[in-house]
């Protein structure tokens, strides 16, 4: 099981990004495929999350009607609009079997992480 981060950057606020998460050595169906930010400061924090059984999506309060989750085959996009400084961060994607969850616990695998700046 590998999973691939990219598309992260500097962006000014405002603005937008779309990360993207690769899967590898498995299929995500019936599976739960979240992306989760962390900083120096901060515990490690779910943003986003899909259950590919039932293609529903969830939200962190922080993000939601800004950020948009989905899948395309095996790969699971993190449309980021109308970024703030508070959005600074690496992000990780992680994936396990089961339900959505924005609790990093949950999930055993995960994907190196990409830096998103916002900063003008």
């Amino acid at each position: 099981v590998q999973l691939q981060a990219s598309g992260g950057g500097l962006v000014q606020p405002g603005g937008s990004l779309r990360l993207s998460c690769a899967a590898s050595g498995f299929t995500l169906d019936n599976h739960a495929i979240a992306w989760f930010r962390q900083t120096a400061s901060k515990e490690r924090e779910g943003v986003a999350c899909i259950s590919t059984s039932d293609g529903k999506t969830y939200y962190d309060g922080s993000v939601k009607g800004r950020f948009i989750i989905s899948r395309d085959k095996n790969t699971v996009h993190l449309q980021m609009n109308s970024l703030k400084y508070d959005d600074t961060a690496v992000y990780y994607c992680a994936t396990d079997e089961g339900r959505c969850s924005l609790w990093y616990r949950t999930y055993g695998h995960w994907g190196q992480g990409t830096l998103v700046t916002v900063s003008s």
